[in-house]
């Protein structure tokens, strides 16, 4: 830390657990809007198996690193933030309608962008731009009279809630959820079968729990001047955005590092595959739906702290309380909009 400045060293622990995503996105498939199409239209649940996997990696890892003091999840945005059932609720339902518009979550597009998709680089500008107009921009005002965040008075943790009414250790029960997570995922034949999805939904979950890790590191380290953070693909897209353009919106931070490392990661899985391709859209009309999708993804994703990787892994990982409830809405809301999409196709 003498010689490189803690932006830059949280920029590369970004950098590496984020191309670690990006590889499972290209290699591992590791997509959650094609896990919910796979699962409920193609009778196919192996990439939504592979979540489950994930989730008790994740969360399993990160619940041993923070008993022996390693991360510090009372320091994410998840803990310090009261959390706002409504926000969680209304933020997923829009962010997953969303997602289901534009074909793809902010992860996802990054990781499409990263094999040549023209069309999710539009989808990752249009979510920069809208999650920023939420975040501190016209609707800033608004979002914070409807959705009001006020410090918490403690963790808001699964765990230790639970701990308090069971009188469990609270790793205990940690572990418990994490062995339920992966058993559920696990127990599914066909995934078995593949232990290349199992591997890089392994990588997954320890590049979530690492990042938390890292950044944990230098918040001790720096006195608290780097905060702890984890990936997340909402805000972060415009920080980026902004930090490419004006080397503004904070400078070089781990949410820099996390987007272009699974825009790197993406590339070299897509590279590893030979699948690399130039794609534009050539339908107008698909093109307006993928820009009102990532509309409602910026702003649905600033109002419930977090997309599906920052709440449904990230914040997951720390058992927040608010982990499982936007992640349910964001599936309901993603599966929602899929309903209509299809019924828009059928022939009349």
């Amino acid at each position: 830390m003498e010689t490189i400045p803690p932006g830059a060293i949280a920029a590369l622990i970004g950098l590496a657990t984020g191309c670690v995503l990006g590889l499972a996105a290209r290699l591992g498939d590791f997509c959650t809007l094609g896990a919910l199409e796979t699962a409920i239209w193609g009778a196919d649940q192996r990439r939504i198996r592979m979540w489950g996997v994930s989730l008790g990696v994740a969360i399993a890892a990160t619940a041993l690193l923070t008993a022996v003091g390693q991360i510090d999840t009372g320091a994410t945005i998840y803990h310090q933030i009261r959390w706002n059932p409504a926000a969680s609720v209304l933020g997923g339902l829009a962010f997953g309608y969303g997602m289901a518009l534009a074909g793809n979550c902010g992860f996802g597009a990054l990781a499409r962008f990263g094999g040549g998709d023209l069309r999710s680089l539009v989808i990752v500008v249009v979510i920069s731009i809208f999650g920023f107009v939420t975040l501190s921009g016209p609707l800033a005002p608004l979002r914070d009279l409807a959705f009001p965040q006020q410090p918490s008075d403690g963790p808001q943790s699964l765990a230790l809630s639970g701990a308090a009414l069971t009188g469990l250790p609270p790793l205990a029960l940690a572990l418990g959820l994490a062995a339920l997570a992966a058993g559920w995922g696990l127990w599914h034949r066909p995934l078995r079968a593949e232990p290349h999805r199992i591997g890089w939904a392994v990588a997954a979950g320890l590049a979530v729990s690492a990042a938390l890790w890292g950044t944990s590191a230098l918040h001790e380290a720096t006195l608290g001047a780097v905060d702890v953070e984890g990936h997340t693909f909402t805000a972060p897209l415009g920080r980026t955005l902004m930090w490419m353009m004006t080397s503004s919106a904070g400078g070089l931070s781990f949410s820099v590092g996390s987007v272009l490392g699974v825009l790197a990661g993406a590339w070299l899985g897509s590279w590893r595959r030979r699948s690399f391709r130039w794609e534009a859209c050539e339908d107008p009309r698909e093109l307006g739906r993928q820009v009102a999708g990532a509309a409602l993804m910026g702003i649905g994703g600033v109002v419930a702290l977090g997309c599906t990787i920052g709440q449904g892994l990230t914040a997951f990982a720390t058992l927040a309380w608010s982990a499982p409830v936007t992640l349910a809405a964001i599936a309901a809301g993603a599966v929602f909009g899929l309903r209509r999409l299809i019924a828009g196709f059928q022939p009349d």
